[in-house]
């Protein structure tokens, strides 16, 4: 079954904020390094951002200064601030670790409007 599940994602404006959510069934500092991936419309899957087990964070160049990765061990969960949204932003936002990943989830879905 699902390992880590996403969460949070909507409809906004360009400009505006989302804060996406991944939960783990268990300890997420177990599980080590999680990345945030998103997948647009007839697009290959990319990297967003990266927080290790030691809460080191990375991002893809185009979301730095706008997305924050971060982890809650206490709640098992993996967060990603995004503000400043834009339109290229749109798409399915996917969580997963990076040592032997687990099998994809479904995502949350995340639209940025003009």
């Amino acid at each position: 079954q699902v390992r880590l599940v996403e969460s949070g994602g909507g409809l906004v404006q360009a400009g505006g904020s989302l804060t996406l959510s991944c939960t783990a069934s268990g300890s997420i500092d177990s599980i080590g390094a999680v990345t945030w991936y998103r997948q647009a419309p007839g697009k290959e899957r990319e990297w967003v951002a990266i927080v290790t087990g030691r809460g080191t964070s990375s991002y893809e160049d185009s979301v730095k200064g706008r997305f924050t990765i971060s982890r809650d061990n206490a709640k098992s969960t993996v967060y990603l601030q995004m503000n400043s949204l834009k339109p290229e932003d749109t798409g399915v936002y996917y969580c997963n670790r990076n040592f032997n990943p687990y099998p994809w989830g479904q995502g949350t879905q995340v639209t940025v409007s003009s």
